[in-house]
């Protein structure tokens, strides 16, 4: 018996109903046909739904192509178990690949099923079972519709879905608006950062703090002058952000120094105030030059792909804002072949440097602000997406948790 673990006050002790998706929806094979209807040929993507499908892959003759009309789903049998599939919620009518399955839920009768409630299930834990292997322990190449039928779950009133709909509505508006928020604040940093450091084939910024207006020039100097340089030793992976964390031969290595255990005691020896870069790209992504700033003393094992970085009569964190990712440097990259920084383009890399300390560390402290803060309202757009998960689990239950 499947029965959510959370429900609204109002609806507490109505009746909910356990039965299979294809109690509640129907398969439409509905095709353009001969009429070639001026529909908008579209496909189904992961992270951004329905979207225009590339002109290059759509076929001449579009007669088989399937329609789907407002508040339908589709899905590309082929994919759905990495989850791409989605509603239409456009008023025009759409077209699709006729290899998609197409499905729109019933709208009357005893298993009348919110559309909006069904959008917000698929994406729920008891979905996620189903379609991938945890649903019968084998891997699912292709989930047609017949398939998808199968899927369990728990249904109330059509009120009821309405107003778990509208709640994750609410919440999802809160985790956009949020995420806009974090994006804005990202991109007011960047635009600050080219104007607080100087940009390619300029010897000054385009802004200065007022203090420190006629202070003196800024100065261009290798990176040579201000800096000790030190590769790391043969380790066989590569250092990565993930979160807050570096990843070191595959073991973490918290921000606040806690490091776990090495089996290899040749280590390079970083300190507080160190900046370590990465030489060169990784197979997951591009990494070239990406610096990450030794917060606290410790033992950091990195590989030859990274060196460490000590500034000499420079700010240490004005070391770190100028290299992450520094245009100099991120120019040897093409894009398309591995790339390695050697100990002579690091070094050679030339540097715009404020005349005193003090106004680079004024910089720094400025920039480390606004670290802060972008830290601040991400927490809590993981909050809330965590928040939702939460909601999700207790709104929708799985199979087998009756039971255990």
């Amino acid at each position: 018996m499947l029965e959510p673990k959370l429900r609204f006050p109002e609806f507490s002790g109505q009746p909910v109903q356990n039965l299979h998706l294809g109690d509640a929806t129907t398969e439409s094979t509905e095709r353009n046909g001969s009429s070639q209807a001026a529909a908008q040929i579209m496909g189904v993507s992961k992270v951004e739904g329905i979207v225009p499908m590339q002109e290059r892959i759509v076929a001449a003759d579009t007669a088989r192509y399937k329609f789907v009309r407002k508040d339908w789903f589709a899905y590309n049998p082929m994919r759905l178990n990495i989850g791409s599939i989605a509603r239409w919620k456009g008023d025009d009518n759409i077209l699709v690949s006729p290899d998609y399955v197409v499905f729109r839920c019933k709208s009357g009768g005893p298993h009348r099923l919110n559309p909006a409630y069904l959008d917000h299930f698929r994406r729920s834990d008891a979905w996620e079972d189903f379609v991938s292997e945890r649903g019968d322990g084998s891997v699912r190449v292709r989930i047609y519709y017949k398939d998808l039928a199968r899927l369990q779950l728990a249904l109330p009133t059509f009120p009821e879905q309405q107003k778990i709909a509208d709640c994750l509505n609410s919440v999802e508006a809160l985790i956009a608006a949020q995420g806009r928020k974090v994006e804005a604040l990202r991109a007011h940093k960047e635009g600050l950062m080219q104007q607080l450091f100087s940009q390619k084939g300029e010897t000054q910024p385009r802004l200065r703090f007022p203090e420190f207006e006629g202070t003196g020039e800024w100065e261009i100097k290798p990176l040579a002058e201000v800096v000790t340089y030190e590769n790391g030793k043969a380790y066989e992976r590569d250092i990565v952000e993930n979160g807050s964390y570096i990843v070191v031969n595959s073991r973490f290595i918290s921000t606040d120094g806690a490091a776990r255990k090495y089996t290899n005691a040749d280590y390079l020896t970083a300190s507080a105030g160190d900046v370590l870069m990465v030489l060169s790209d990784l197979p997951k992504g591009r990494a070239l030059a990406k610096c990450y700033f030794v917060e606290a003393d410790n033992r950091y094992a990195v590989n030859q792909r990274v060196c460490r970085l000590k500034g000499k009569r420079l700010d240490s964190k004005f070391l770190f804002f100028v290299l992450d990712r520094n245009p100099n440097l991120l120019a040897y990259d093409d894009g398309q072949n591995q790339t390695h920084l050697s100990k002579g383009n690091v070094l050679e890399c030339p540097l715009c440097i404020p005349p005193t300390k003090g106004e680079q560390q004024r910089i720094a402290d400025c920039l480390t602000s606004l670290d802060n803060l972008i830290t601040a309202e991400t927490l809590k757009l993981s909050t809330l997406k965590s928040h939702k998960k939460g909601l999700m689990q207790q709104l929708f239950p799985r199979v087998g948790e009756a039971d255990a």
